[in-house]
């Protein structure tokens, strides 16, 4: 499959060669099979395309199992965990709310230039609810469920997931 941050020479960042990457897809009809993930995939290239060994992507029902999911990948001491999926108002999505007691500090600008990203092409992204924090050394943070949100926030973590790995693991490096 071919993203947007494909191209001909891989997009590769040294400075995150050999570190670990988990994904969650929370989707309760994706996990049941009512129709395929459009969003793992894309997240999964980018991770790759960056340097990262990734585990294969988790579809889970959205809500306890999301956070079951985050709490597994937390064990294999990741560098990145990114979430799709569960950050909207319906009652069944909480993915923030399982991801928030899982945080050691917030990240809360990241959040918000990914929400920037996505109201200069939808209203509708001031909606997305959701959270970028660390674990530890490890970030996480949650993108919307659909593949222009995903990749609105991939677009806004390119040119910082190098840095910030590199922080959260104890460099100083500004």
């Amino acid at each position: 499959m071919t993203t947007p941050f494909s191209a001909a020479a891989p997009h590769v960042h040294g400075e995150v060669q050999g570190r670990k990457a988990g994904v969650v897809i929370a989707s309760t009809r994706a996990a049941a099979g009512i129709y395929e993930d459009e969003t793992g995939p894309v997240i999964t290239d980018w991770l790759a395309e960056h340097g990262f060994d990734v585990f294969p992507a988790m579809v889970v029902p959205d809500g306890d199992p999301a956070g079951a999911a985050i709490r597994a990948l937390l064990t294999q001491h990741p560098a990145v965990i990114i979430t799709s999926g569960g950050t909207g108002l319906s009652p069944d999505d909480r993915t923030p709310d399982v991801t928030l007691p899982l945080l050691d500090r917030e990240i809360p600008g990241i959040m918000e230039a990914i929400r920037r990203a996505g109201a200069a092409k939808t209203p509708l992204a001031s909606l997305s609810r959701g959270y970028a924090g660390a674990a530890g050394h490890t970030f996480i943070v949650n993108l919307p469920g659909s593949p222009k949100g995903v990749m609105d926030g991939l677009t806004v973590l390119d040119p910082l997931i190098g840095h910030l790995c590199d922080q959260l693991e104890g460099g100083h490096g500004h």
